[in-house]
């Protein structure tokens, strides 16, 4: 599977929260320390969320993104206040490898359009986040009236490929991913690669997503509280030979 363990900034540290309420924060660490640890297991993927530039609509840990840039070589996704071509421009010319466009693919659906027209599909995927159902918004603060399937649709039509999606009611919890909702959404619109995030908390858990028709998992809260064994993951890992690594300084 393509495997990306997270890191989610909140205030340039790491930490993690549960079903996205920024009230309930915990496991708050040094995100360079995180970084040196998947390095050290030879994981080639990072899934990278700015917290506050999600809350705030525009980026907030510019600083510690591009840090952590330049102390790994992995692949790094990065969603989090992205609203504007100008900050995907920065990101991209910092070494960021891929976008999550997360909120504005909801308001702006033109937007995702013009980013995939100016940067590509392979640079530039959206984030879908469910709560009961319906998509949320604005780091998970607002629950707008659309479904994922309406959603992953539109986006389809807009070119993109790639589709992050995170059931809010699993996310931080440990209770397992909603397999059945991404087993449906594939099923829907195999055309979509869909990566599972929210709830993985065991390699059985992967497994089961693996045999759902999902080949891609986002890892938070399992990994750093070392529930999941990070050589174990690597284990796990498919190395995709498309992908451009960085060399560190």
């Amino acid at each position: 599977m393509q495997l990306y363990p997270a890191i989610d900034l909140l205030a340039g540290k790491s930490v993690r929260l549960t079903q996205g309420d920024y009230q309930r924060v915990s496991l708050s660490a040094d995100p360079l320390d995180q970084v040196a640890r998947l390095n050290a297991a030879g994981l080639t993927r990072l899934h990278l969320v700015d917290l506050d530039g999600a809350r705030a609509q525009q980026p907030i840990n510019q600083a510690a993104i591009k840090t952590i840039r330049q102390h790994t070589s992995a692949f790094i996704e990065l969603g989090g206040g992205i609203r504007n071509l100008a900050t995907m421009n920065e990101y991209l010319t910092a070494g960021i490898d891929r976008l999550v466009l997360g909120s504005v693919a909801i308001t702006d659906p033109e937007m995702v359009e013009q980013a995939i027209a100016q940067f590509g599909s392979r640079r530039i995927v959206v984030g879908i986040d469910v709560r009961s159902g319906k998509v949320a918004t604005n780091g998970w603060l607002t629950t707008t009236r659309q479904n994922g399937v309406d959603v992953m649709q539109t986006m389809q039509t807009a070119g993109v490929h790639t589709v992050i999606v995170t059931d809010i009611g699993r996310d931080g919890t440990m209770q397992g991913p909603n397999v059945d909702l991404l087993r449906t959404l594939q099923h829907t619109i195999p055309e979509i690669n869909i990566v599972a995030s929210g709830g993985v908390r065991t390699l059985a858990d992967l497994t089961a997503l693996r045999t759902a028709g999902i080949h891609a998992a986002i890892i938070g809260k399992a990994w750093q509280t070392g529930a999941i064994d990070l050589n174990k993951l690597k284990e796990l890992e498919d190395d995709d030979a498309d992908q451009t690594n960085y060399s560190m300084p």
